[in-house]
């Protein structure tokens, strides 16, 4: 089974997990690794086995930050990822090693998925000086150049013409690095969104859009706000193909997100996905979320959740309950060391204010 991490609440890397240290998932014969039959939507056994570890860990760290921030340790915005932890984790297992993510305020299951640790990402939550960001960036804005993590971007669709900057900078290199731009239905349609839509298609692009439909904005279901029924075909006036996906099948994004990466890798300009989710909670910790019934959150966790689908096909595979147990244990293990580090960590010295304000040339 997957391991966990080390002590330093790092997780431990594997063939295309959330670790950002990902291979093609093939061994050295060019055959998947740990191929088994029946591995859920066409994952290994072994893909699988990441694909759970990797989605449980989000799952944790978002609980623990849900609670740090009722007790007053966290302060300001705070957008939880719990319910759409099989987008990011698919999407992280059709990309390799040098293409980028920048996405919007609801980031941490994307930091963590690109190899990002726990402990910095929950130190920086907590405004701390061991945090990624030096405590100054909270939340919605830290980065991470090492994992090519751009953002955590708290206006709202503004991440998505950077997102095709970092695009740009790929093709006019040379290289044949792909950015994940992501963003939010209520996002799609912002002004800028469009705009970064003709350019990139315009100029053929290597940019990935990836849409978190999870239903709701801030407080407005998506039928209320866009008139496209169909979020895919939203890039179709400037000939960028675009599919709907099922965002609480882990296998089903990363089947989807091979077909998007290959096709922006290949020089084929950008690809549209929108990929259907849910966010169980509210729209951050502040939204009592009342714009929805009780019974439509509790059915989408009981019939559609991620995370169970997969334990679902990992114990149809053979993986015992002593298997899942020790996941676990060692998950929480990571988050507690995080949550430990968070608060032991010291405050920032004043003299940060000052630091990542000018470059002088």
């Amino acid at each position: 089974m997957a391991q966990a991490a080390e002590k330093t609440g790092k997780v431990k890397p594997g063939p295309k997990s959330a670790s950002g240290k990902s291979t093609s998932g093939r061994s050295a014969s060019g055959k998947p690794a740990g191929a088994r039959s029946g591995a859920g939507k066409g994952l290994t056994l072994e893909q699988l086995q990441h694909a759970y570890h990797d989605m449980l860990l989000i799952r944790r760290f978002e609980e623990k930050a849900g609670q740090l921030y009722g007790m007053g340790l966290i302060g300001g915005f705070c957008h939880l990822y719990i319910g759409q932890e099989a987008v990011v984790v698919g999407m992280q297992m059709a990309v390799e090693e040098g293409d980028e993510v920048i996405t919007s305020y609801r980031d941490h299951g994307h930091m963590l998925a690109t190899g990002m640790e726990p402990r910095g990402v929950m130190a920086e939550l907590t405004g701390r000086a061991g945090g990624y960001s030096r405590g100054k960036g909270g939340s919605m804005h830290m980065f991470s150049r090492e994992r090519n993590f751009f953002g955590g971007h708290g206006i709202v669709g503004g991440q998505v013409s950077l997102g095709i900057g970092l695009a740009f900078s790929n093709k006019y290199r040379g290289s044949d690095r792909v950015s994940l731009t992501y963003f939010g239905e209520g996002a799609s349609n912002q002004g800028q969104v469009f705009e970064s839509f003709n350019l990139a298609a315009l100029m053929k692009l290597p940019v990935v859009f990836i849409i978190e439909n999870n239903k709701y904005g801030m407080g407005t279901s998506v039928d209320r706000a866009s008139a496209s029924r169909d979020l895919s075909q939203n890039g179709s006036p400037w000939g960028i193909p675009g599919m709907v996906v099922d965002g609480m099948d882990v296998g089903a994004v990363k089947a989807a997100g091979d077909i998007a990466v290959a096709h922006c890798r290949a020089g084929k300009g950008p690809y549209l996905l929108e990929v259907k989710t849910y966010r169980y909670r509210g729209h951050s910790m502040s939204d009592p979320a009342k714009y929805r019934t009780r019974e439509e959150v509790q059915a989408m966790r009981s019939q559609h959740d991620c995370i169970e689908a997969a334990r679902h096909q990992l114990e149809a595979l053979g993986v015992t309950e002593a298997e899942f147990k020790a996941i676990d244990d060692a998950v929480k293990a990571v988050i507690q060391d995080a949550a430990d580090f968070a608060q032991a960590s010291p405050e920032p010295d004043p003299g940060e204010l000052y630091t990542d304000v000018m470059l002088e040339g």
